[in-house]
């Protein structure tokens, strides 16, 4: 017995340290896509948010999900080889991954100190609210509207919702909070800042894709429930959004990189269940998805979201959910044990949830402190007036720019 613990212990550690490695994805890819300027804010924010969503989910958050609170002596919080705080670790790397996305959307323009506030209440009070409901079976949703009416329990095995829609849907709010970045749409052509370095990029997208491993596959949470169905239905739908991203954004190397992890989002709420032929074309339609929506929207809509946040997590997100319910059934390959009806009710609460949440916070943190860099700060970059140095500082001063 205490064998089994341990290694479910040690297992779990693993999942949490891929995870965390994921947060480093978070942050190059974010590097590389924001101008040199807003570099060092990007890296900044991400390692910031981290620390302070951790904090909060230790204090609230986790407590409000699963009614367990640490505030007891280390001898008690322990108990059990300490798998209830691996346990706290591994879903504290997912909490953190809704600022660290709402983070890309908002790149830019943001003010530093107001952004750690939201996250705080994101993680803090927002967050735990859907996690609890969909994964501890909080409010009673799970028993009474989905199994009893719709079918079937809402199935998200490793956040398409909870994690990756919620976060998408909140940065959709918070990008309209905020507007968008000077300059972008001021010509009748939108203009579109390049990316300030596709290898960081592409970097970043690789972190993400090897920690999504633990993301998706640890998120079984103990050796007995482990599948390998998991891996590889992963594996394949991310070769799915990777070659459909190819096609539809023609060779485009950041909609390349982002099609893995457009395929990634969408496998994580039914990859316990699909079928791999399912996976992939769960992942290749949300690659075509991301690219398709990522460009109306930025370019017809003028949602200026740096990243494609809202497509690549919002939307992808969303249709994993619901794919779900479609791959997931036994008739069309899959493991059975869900319906569409209820995959299709909770996905798309799920998403109106985030977009709500999102709504109040940033308004909230808005009117409190102000969101928004100044004209001139933005235009000088968040580096230098935020953090006041910038990516390459010795070159700033030999040049005469510091």
């Amino acid at each position: 017995m205490e064998q089994q613990q341990g290694a479910d212990v040690f297992f779990l550690l693993v999942g949490a340290i891929l995870v965390f490695a994921m947060h480093g994805g978070f942050a190059f890819l974010e590097v590389g896509t924001v101008r040199h300027k807003n570099q060092v804010n990007a890296l900044v924010k991400i390692l910031v948010d981290f620390a302070i969503s951790t904090t909060v989910y230790f204090a609230i958050g986790y407590t409000l999900s699963y009614g367990i609170t640490f505030f007891a002596a280390a001898q008690t919080i322990s108990a059990g080889q300490g798998y209830e705080l691996v346990k706290f670790f591994f879903l504290a790397t997912f909490a953190a991954a809704v600022p660290a996305i709402i983070s890309g959307g908002i790149a830019e323009r943001a003010r530093f100190l107001p952004q750690c506030a939201a996250t705080a209440l994101m993680v803090g009070l927002a967050y735990p609210l859907i996690e609890g409901t969909v994964w501890n079976r909080n409010f009673g949703l799970q028993d009474h509207l989905f199994a009893s009416i719709l079918g079937a329990p809402f199935k998200d095995f490793a956040g398409s919702i909870v994690v990756h829609a919620f976060g998408g849907w909140a940065a959709f709010a918070a990008i309209r909070q905020l507007g968008p970045r000077i300059g972008r749409y001021d010509r009748s052509r939108p203009m579109s800042p390049p990316p300030s370095s596709i290898p960081w990029l592409a970097m970043g997208s690789w972190l993400l894709c090897i920690g999504w491993f633990g993301f998706n596959v640890m998120s079984a949470q103990n050796l007995r429930a482990e599948s390998g169905l998991v891996a590889i239905n992963s594996l394949m739908a991310m070769c799915g959004g990777i070659l459909a991203a190819l096609l539809a954004g023609r060779n485009d190397p950041g909609f390349v990189h982002n099609g893995a992890l457009a395929g990634l989002v969408a496998i994580c709420a039914g990859s316990d269940v699909m079928h791999p032929i399912g996976a992939f074309l769960t992942g290749a339609i949300a690659g075509g998805l991301f690219v398709t929506m990522f460009q109306v929207s930025t370019n017809k809509w003028r949602i200026d979201d740096v990243l494609g946040v809202w497509a690549l997590h919002g939307l992808c997100g969303l249709w994993g959910g619901i794919a779900c319910g479609i791959f997931g059934l036994a008739a069309l390959g899959g493991m059975g044990g869900v319906t569409f009806q209820s995959q299709l009710v909770g996905s798309v609460l799920g998403a109106a949830f985030g977009f709500v949440a999102g709504t109040i916070v940033y308004w909230v943190v808005h009117s409190a402190f102000g969101l928004r860099l100044s004209p001139d700060e933005e235009r000088r970059g968040a580096d230098i007036s935020i953090h006041k140095i910038s990516a390459n500082p010795e070159d700033d001063v030999r040049l005469g720019r510091l």
